[in-house]
């Protein structure tokens, strides 16, 4: 029988100890004790490292729009990192409601909801590592302070505010500072629902907000030091 996956945590000190506990494991060791296949790269299966972690640590929010840890309020993020502790992809924050995006305040934006509270684990990312060799580092727990917020809030206002002008189309993952807007969908063919230059609905490519490597580095910095 395969093992059963474990049940959310009831307190930030219960998630933060089972994190720690995997510190030091391989990504396949990991996969092999919940039975979970484990693919030769991440080609086809780029969230398989986030949905391993969900799984072994006992997220709980599934596919609603909540923090993995719904009851604590604290979102799951894996942070692949080079031999040296530093990022080496931007990070995955959510989708973005291309619609809407622009009439929601920062104070209740997807962004802000899913950044307050988060428990970083790193895990080897150079790709030279194969994927099962690849170890799980000692997990942290980061929650947004004012000058964090100070900083994503900008970028954010000015990305939403361009999707929320018609200006999807034209936004480049060169535009903001520690906050991006990158396409985020399986293949070309998915489309959703934005709005242009003239107020009419369009279709387009689903976007996504991404944390900049500068941004999680700094977050990084500041756990374990430069």
């Amino acid at each position: 029988m395969a093992p059963s996956t474990p049940p959310a945590p009831q307190s930030e000190a219960e998630l933060c100890e089972r994190a720690h506990a995997l510190a030091g494991m391989t990504l396949g060791a990991l996969a092999e004790r919940l039975a979970v296949p484990c693919p030769p790269d991440l080609r086809g299966h780029k969230g398989w490292i986030g949905n391993l972690m969900e799984r072994a640590l006992g997220a709980d929010a599934g596919s609603r729009d909540e923090p993995d840890f719904a009851a604590l309020g604290i979102e799951l993020k894996t942070l692949p990192v080079n031999r040296h502790g530093r990022p080496v992809e931007t990070t995955f924050v959510c989708t973005i409601p291309l619609s809407h995006v622009h009439e929601t305040p920062w104070e209740s934006s997807r962004v802000r909801r899913k950044l307050a509270h988060v428990l970083g684990v790193p895990v080897e990312g150079e790709r030279v590592i194969p994927l099962a060799e690849r170890r799980i580092g000692s997990a942290l727990s980061w929650r947004m302070d004012a000058t964090s917020e100070a900083k994503l809030r900008a970028d954010w206002e000015e990305l939403a505010g361009l999707i929320g002008r018609g200006a999807v189309e034209e936004i480049s993952g060169r535009l903001g500072r520690y906050l991006q807007v990158r396409p985020k969908a399986r293949d070309g063919s998915v489309r959703k629902r934005a709005i242009d230059a003239e107020g009419e609905l369009i279709e387009t490519l689903p976007r996504g907000f991404y944390l900049r490597t500068q941004f999680t580095a700094q977050i990084l910095a500041g756990a374990f030091g430069a």
